[in-house]
């Protein structure tokens, strides 16, 4: 028995060295979008869609850091109100008033979802019709739920412009201040940093794709050359569906002659020969980070609510598939269990290379999280409890796949969409 748990755990230490050597350094947190200043010298015109449905709480505050955003060129707002029972169409609007800026405020009345649409990505398409009017570069579409900092638009913009990027799109600070926040959120945070190495994301030669749906300017170029948001129109993980539509969108035309019109206009690069072909380096590119400023004012203080947030995609995550989520039921103990409860068997049975194997292993994936939890600023003792943090989200993953074979999976705001 005592060589099938060392057996194991060796398993279990040797995944971890992988993930934390060769998995795209997952575990920093260095990919940051306010590390540097950065200045342009002309301002594309930007247009923001914010869907909302039922989001009165959260508009005050919300729609007022968007409204004053310091970007200098022009800027529009486009709220559609889904169907909202709340007033927050004239709770929008009152906003816009107070700020002095009722101009800049578009309010739109969301028309009845058609079959085949979810109900947020619905609500951005008409959004985008009407922000077209004004011939925006870039569309920033963000939620009803996100305080922005006042630099956070003009922080986006520059990336995107400097860097030669069709999407760049930040992980705001999620709300971190009840015991469960703290318990769970940096840890949902650090799953998805996993999932999607932002490294990778970042490197346009490598084919990870992913998004933030908080906060994501995307080229209104981009945009068309995918297809629009119709062809993400059923995915109910549409920032990650979006990010990977434009990435896969580099293959096509990735080069150009230098007589092209978008070359002679945007290209920060020369051409070696007058008649060479010149790479389009904004072409499919994107980047992803983390925000220090720009933040959710969505609370999450009970088990409760972080286990229906969770559990809601967390097997379309898996893509529904029986055999992923029977590997995730398996893999996650044998990655986070194993090693502290080899800690625990090993003294038990004072089998002390059991025992110290568990404790090389648990030090190690204390080392990874780390990071994430002074991100969070949370007590350095909650990185240690990681297996157990990672215990619930197992069960989540598996409550998430119960509630799509009873048919209530994707459940959001009074909807429940069933699996494409």
């Amino acid at each position: 028995m005592g060589v099938i748990v060392l057996g194991l755990m060796l398993l279990s230490l040797t995944i971890w060295l992988g993930l934390l050597c060769f998995w795209g350094q997952f575990w920093r947190t260095d990919q940051q979008l306010e590390v540097t200043e950065t200045q342009l010298q002309s301002f594309p015109v930007v247009c923001a869609v914010v869907p909302a449905r039922n989001e009165a709480e959260f508009i005050p505050t919300s729609l007022r850091s968007l409204l004053l955003q310091d970007y200098p060129g022009s800027f529009n707002v486009f709220l559609v109100d889904d169907r909202s029972t709340d007033q927050t169409a004239n709770f929008a609007e009152g906003v816009a008033h107070a700020v002095g800026k009722p101009k800049q405020l578009h309010i739109i009345s969301g028309e009845s979802l058609p079959a085949g649409w979810s109900g947020k990505l619905w609500a951005v398409e008409q959004g985008i019709k009407s922000a077209s009017k004004f011939a925006p570069d870039y569309f920033l579409l963000t939620d009803a739920d996100i305080e922005h900092d006042p630099s956070n638009l003009r922080r986006l913009v520059a990336k995107a412009v400097q860097e030669d990027l069709d999407l760049v799109s930040v992980m705001v600070r999620l709300r971190c201040e009840s015991f469960w926040e703290k318990l769970l959120i940096p840890a949902f945070v650090f799953f998805f940093q996993k999932l999607y190495p932002f490294r990778w994301v970042n490197n346009p030669n490598n084919p990870t794709a992913a998004a933030a749906g908080g906060s994501i300017l995307i080229a209104r170029e981009a945009l068309e050359r995918i297809g629009g948001i119709q062809v993400i129109r059923q995915a109910l993980i549409d920032d990650c569906a979006l990010a990977m539509a434009v990435k896969k969108s580099r293959g096509a035309g990735e080069q150009r002659s230098r007589g092209d019109k978008r070359d002679k206009e945007n290209s920060h690069t020369q051409c070696p020969m007058p008649n060479a072909p010149c790479p389009i380096p904004s072409q499919g590119r994107i980047w992803l980070g983390l925000s220090t400023l720009t933040r959710s004012l969505r609370p999450y203080d009970s088990l409760a609510t972080i286990w229906d947030m969770v559990a809601r995609t967390a097997y379309t995550q898996l893509n529904y598939s029986p055999l992923l989520l029977l590997g995730t039921l398996v893999g996650m103990p044998l990655i986070y269990l194993a090693s502290p409860i080899c800690v625990i068997l090993g003294a038990v049975w004072g089998n002390w290379a059991i025992a110290l194997t568990g404790l090389l292993g648990w030090l190690l994936m204390t080392f990874a999280y780390y990071p994430t939890i002074r991100f969070y600023k949370c007590s350095v003792w909650l990185a240690f409890s990681l297996p157990a943090i990672a215990f619930l989200y197992t069960l989540m993953t598996l409550d998430s796949a119960l509630r799509h074979w009873q048919g209530r999976g994707g459940a959001w705001k009074g909807r429940v969409y069933p699996s494409p």
